[in-house]
């Protein structure tokens, strides 16, 4: 028990925030999606977080937008917390503050503006980018959950896809993937686009090294990294150089696994997704007695 606290712990942000008000007031996606029961795994989430990013550091434009003008080198643990709090209200939150959250994204998205090494300009508000990152999300969070928690069904796989599609809307990303053929089709577009970068070494460096959990877990904390690339499909990764260093043994995956199916089993009664629960009159296991 005391382990998966330790996984949330990046998300604690989100314990400041109110996802009980205003009783009654529906999320953004509904509680009986697979996205929901997705979001409450805090071992997956973590996972398709770091694989996420990847694949954003992988697009020139995205990477300069990030690395140039957030605090992902100078204050990671920070970067997490705000980004996990951001895919909890979005999410979980009522719809009204998930909105107002988002438009304040927007605005600011609106700022960040350059042109990378490459002679690329970019605003971080371009939809192609915007389409890139909700794709690399949706995808980085499932695929966490599909194979190191509990398979989901082609159905369920599409599902995430569409349940996204009205927050996608509104953080700007109008051409985001509606299904995993689509997903699948624009990562074929973006292939071309896509480089290896130093930075994706850096910034993985950074998930090794910074002090996510205590020193006697940082070695699963290291596995969970490695993870977040081993997930990748394999010509990804050969694409963006990644070798095998970075692959899972056996055991490591089976180990990986089984903190993620417990995880999926265990209430955590502060979490957003048992405090949404709660502001839709639902259950504290709700989401948990859906899987089993």
């Amino acid at each position: 028990m005391d382990l998966i606290k330790r996984i949330e712990s990046p998300q604690a942000e989100g314990r400041r925030f109110d996802f009980l008000q205003p009783r009654g007031e529906e999320a953004l996606v509904p509680a009986d999606s697979v996205t929901w029961r997705i979001f409450k795994n805090p071992v997956s989430m973590f996972v398709g977080g770091i694989t996420a990013v990847i694949l954003e550091l992988a697009e020139p434009r995205v990477r300069d937008g990030v690395w140039n003008h957030t605090t992902f080198r100078t204050d990671p643990m920070g970067r997490l917390r705000r980004t996990g709090l951001a895919a909890m209200v979005t999410v979980y939150g009522p719809h009204s503050k998930a909105e107002n959250m988002i438009a304040g994204i927007r605005r600011m998205h609106g700022k960040i503006s350059g042109i990378t090494a490459e002679g690329f300009t970019y605003n971080a508000n371009d939809e192609e980018l915007l389409n890139w990152v909700q794709a690399t999300a949706s995808f980085g969070f499932m695929e966490a959950y599909h194979q190191l928690v509990q398979p989901l069904t082609e159905p369920e796989r599409d599902s995430v896809y569409r349940e996204g599609s009205r927050p996608a809307a509104l953080y700007g990303a109008v051409g985001a993937p509606g299904s995993r053929a689509e997903q699948q089709a624009l990562f074929d577009t973006m292939r071309a686009k896509l480089k290896p970068t130093d930075v994706i070494e850096e910034f993985l460096g950074l998930m090794l090294r910074t002090p996510v959990f205590p020193l006697i877990l940082r070695p699963y904390q290291h596995l969970l990294v490695r993870a977040a690339v081993d997930i990748l499909p394999e010509d990804m990764r050969n694409h963006l150089q990644l070798d095998r260093r970075w692959s899972l043994k056996g055991w490591q995956r089976r180990l990986i696994r089984l903190s993620g199916r417990l995880a999926d089993k265990i209430v955590i009664k502060q979490s957003p997704a048992v405090h949404a629960c709660r502001r839709l009159g639902l259950p504290d296991n709700y989401l948990y007695a859906r899987n089993r």
